[in-house]
């Protein structure tokens, strides 16, 4: 009969709380840490989520520059901007501005600025005259 007694006062002592409020906390830090791992891998994956659906977007949109690329309509673009290159049969025109009028305009005011002192200068630079 003391061995029911002694369960009933080794439930019922100080050194039993004490132990269970200590199974109790590490109990609770152990899942705290769990707890926080998990939030962080939940975290990670979904920054690697949205990378990948950013970097998805970029592959499509270089493919499709790819295609372009290797499209005629490319080539031809690039040949007419770059090589200055005509289909057979086309006619090109040339419009040349032949600044005849205004370039003698530009050259006397030219003139006219270079006669002025740079203190002047800077002062109309400065305060937009």
């Amino acid at each position: 009969m003391k061995t029911q007694g002694g369960f009933k006062n080794f439930f019922s002592s100080k050194i039993f709380l004490l132990l269970a409020l200590a199974a109790a906390v590490f109990t609770s830090i152990v899942f705290s840490r769990a707890y926080y791992q998990e939030y962080q891998v939940r975290q990670e994956i979904n920054r690697l989520q949205d990378e990948t659906a950013k970097l998805e977007s970029k592959k499509i949109e270089l493919l499709k520059a790819w295609q372009y690329a290797k499209s005629d309509t490319y080539t031809e673009e690039r040949a007419r901007l770059e090589l200055n290159l005509v289909k057979p049969g086309e006619k090109v025109a040339v419009i040349s501005s032949n600044g005849s009028e205004n370039s003698g305009q530009k050259e006397e005011n030219k003139l006219e600025w270079e006669s002025v002192p740079n203190p002047i200068k800077w002062f109309k630079f400065f305060f937009n005259f």
